[in-house]
């Protein structure tokens, strides 16, 4: 399990986790940040915000907030859960 500020443009991970407080879970879930919701990174520079495609939706997420959305990787991303990224 990553932060979501881990991934690469182009991986997609399975959302597991939001972790903080009752309004950012809630805004986040109503724009379909939801356990098991595949999320795909369009857009991460290292810098900014990111861009990312969630139940056929773009949304930009600040990185503080992408930060805090915890994802389980697909098959194949192996090199960026075990911190060599």
């Amino acid at each position: 399990m990553v932060p979501l500020t881990a991934l690469q443009p182009g991986q997609t991970g399975l959302i597991h986790q939001l972790r903080g407080g009752h309004r950012f879970v809630s805004r986040l879930a109503a724009l379909g940040f939801t356990p098991g919701a595949p999320v795909t990174v369009t857009r991460n520079h290292g810098i900014g915000p990111l861009i990312v495609a969630v139940r056929e939706t773009q949304v930009a997420l600040g990185r503080g907030e992408a930060s805090h959305v915890m994802v389980y990787l697909e098959d194949g991303d192996a090199a960026v859960s075990q911190g060599r990224v």
